[in-house]
């Protein structure tokens, strides 16, 4: 896996994979050399419908073969594109994480319906800050299973 988001071109544009650059917002990346010189290489520009972008975690799903450019993202750009691949239910459950960073009531039942609407585990420890045990243990505990607290700290 990479650190940078890829920019890639699909030959369908009615193609699911990924995001059009447009829905991901205003990028910084679109006005580097590198990125306006690949468009142009290509004949297309970052509205074209055939010109994607996935998150670092999605790049293994472009297929092979495919036109494709490494691009690094803020922080906030990628959470950007993570909203704009997102349904809409899944997207208001993952704005709902990234609040919690910012209170501490109900930790355990968000964690746990982040979980049950399919959030996976890893965006979940990621958009939280908790580690992987307490998020784990809150799923577990939401599907009415008991978890396995783990070894005792000290």
């Amino acid at each position: 896996m990479t650190d940078d988001a890829y920019l890639f071109l699909v030959d369908d544009p009615a193609t699911p994979l990924g995001a059009p650059v447009t829905a991901a917002g205003d990028l910084s990346c679109l006005e580097t050399p590198a990125v306006r010189a690949w468009l142009d290489a290509h004949g297309v520009t970052a509205a074209s419908p055939g010109v994607r972008l996935l998150p670092p975690e999605e790049t293994g799903a472009i297929p092979d073969g495919a036109e494709k450019l490494p691009v690094p993202l803020s922080d906030e750009e990628l959470n950007q594109l993570r909203h704009a691949l997102t349904p809409g239910a899944l997207a208001r459950v993952e704005e709902e994480l990234l609040a919690y960073r910012d209170c501490a009531g109900e930790r355990d039942a968000l964690l746990a319906r982040a979980a049950a609407a399919g959030v996976p585990l890893h965006r979940i420890v990621e958009l939280t800050g908790e580690d992987t045990r307490t998020v784990t243990s809150a799923a577990a505990q939401g599907q009415g299973r008991p978890s396995d607290p783990g070894p005792r700290q000290r």
